[in-house]
């Protein structure tokens, strides 16, 4: 239902709908405990791009690791070195991250939600096993101890501002309707405060090879989210 409202203008989609706007309902507001509060603070800075804030309050969240990474593998042997028996760990990533497949991330490889969440360590399906990716539609409402956020182009710095884009056949699409730019940074904004504990970004390399992932579409990501001060592995 709601992805079929994406065909048009999701503006005029709302307004057929009579809906009102609710700033105190909105996902930037948080209701939970102070550090969870600070982590809505800090997310809230990165998605509005201002990366001096964001590193301002970076300094209130001692107790809750974060670092960045451009490494899958890295970042899987961080979640791990960082959980601690039974804690909860897993990957997330925006379900229009379509160019993460050559990492291995498969977005739209659907997960089992029961066996992601509820199996063991054992289980291949769990998400203790960081093979199968969880979305901001499997993951919204839902927490983990640790988590893997894996950062694709469909979100990205442009310079000074963020960039908005859809993989459409086989390449990127600009998003140019103001809803559904809305959307995509609340899909950023869910995958960044889903960790209790703490999380790693993982952002890719890319490969100037292929014209779907230059090194060009990352290296700003990276770069902005470095500059809020988040340490790399």
């Amino acid at each position: 239902m709601i992805r079929g409202l994406f065909r048009g203008s999701l503006g005029s989609k709302i307004s057929e709908l009579h809906a009102t706007e609710r700033k105190e309902l909105h996902l930037a507001v948080s209701i939970r405990s102070f550090r969870a509060e600070k982590l809505s603070e800090f997310v809230g800075a990165i998605i509005d791009g201002d990366d001096m804030a964001a590193k301002e309050i970076k300094q209130h969240l001692q107790n809750y690791h974060i670092a960045v990474s451009r490494d899958i593998g890295l970042t899987r042997s961080w979640l791990r070195k960082n959980a601690r028996g039974t804690e909860r760990l897993g990957l997330v990533a925006s379900s229009g991250a379509m160019r993460l497949r050559p990492e291995g991330i498969h977005v739209k490889s659907k997960i089992d939600p029961a066996n992601w969440f509820l199996n063991g360590k054992e289980d291949i399906r769990s998400s203790y096993y960081l093979e199968e990716v969880a979305t901001e539609f499997d993951i919204q409402g839902l927490e983990l101890d640790w988590t893997g956020v894996c950062w694709d182009a469909d979100f990205r710095r442009n310079g000074d501002e963020w960039g908005y884009y859809d993989f459409k056949g086989t390449k990127w699409q600009n998003v140019n309707d103001r809803y559904r730019r809305v959307y995509l940074a609340n899909a950023y904004r869910v995958l960044l405060t889903r960790a209790r504990q703490g999380m790693v970004i993982f952002v890719p390399v890319g490969d100037d090879s292929d014209q779907t992932r230059p090194k060009s579409f990352y290296d700003d990501t990276f770069a902005f989210l470095r500059s809020c001060g988040i340490a790399q592995l």
